[in-house]
């Protein structure tokens, strides 16, 4: 059995995904559902995190958003409120955290790493803090861009791997370099940037988190 956590310090992240590890990252965000502190159903619409996401993508009336790794919805919900007629899709690996999800979001159980969706579906994809999570980064990442329609827009925010140490993480959590996440963008992507992004507009980034901007 995985640990439930564990400090970096000598030690790799598991990189394939077999049943066993499937298995406890479920079990692991089925139990955080019930912690509404640490995995918050909502989110402050003027946090950067979600601004970024509203000023990248634009107008959304009338297109199909997913969320990759959508935990209760929260910043889905942030979209879903902000965009008239925009069709937002959630999936998840949790169905305990899928049911926090607020209506009008349509909610899809599965893996990252299989995203139960036809190539070319959605005008934007993103995916906030989860990519850390999806262990086959690589295939994660491929079936982002896969899911992308051409011309679609997609946004990657997660924790900068110079940071790591700073929060306890699960076993299987990875965190990223910036080039790291550029290269396997620009095999599918035909703009591909980068920069570092903090809470709030008037505090500096810290370094900790990075957002991944790309259009297919």
């Amino acid at each position: 059995m995985w640990e439930r956590f564990t400090a970096r310090a000598g030690r790799s992240a598991p990189t394939a995904l077999d049943p066993l590890l499937r298995r406890e990252i479920r079990r692991s965000f089925n139990a955080a559902s019930h912690d509404e502190e640490h995995f918050p159903s909502t989110i402050d619409p003027r946090i950067l995190h979600v601004q970024v996401l509203l000023k990248f993508f634009g107008n959304l009336t009338d297109k199909s958003v997913l969320d990759v790794g959508c935990g209760k919805g929260r910043f889905a919900r942030v979209l879903l409120e902000e965009n008239s007629g925009v069709k937002v899709s959630g999936l998840d690996i949790s169905e305990e955290m899928l049911a926090c999800v607020p209506a009008g979001i349509y909610r899809v159980a599965g893996m990252m790493t299989e995203l139960p969706f036809a190539a070319s579906a959605f005008d934007c994809v993103y995916a906030t803090e989860s990519l850390e999570h999806a262990v086959e980064i690589d295939r994660a990442v491929a079936e982002m861009c896969r899911v992308l329609k051409p011309g679609g827009k997609l946004v990657i925010i997660d924790k900068n791997a110079e940071h790591w140490g700073r929060f306890k993480t699960p076993a299987w959590e990875r965190w990223f370099e910036r080039r790291e996440l550029e290269k396997l963008l620009e095999r599918d992507c035909s703009s591909v940037r980068s920069e570092f992004l903090s809470y709030w507009e008037d505090v500096a980034p810290d370094g900790l988190f990075l957002v991944w901007f790309a259009q297919k």
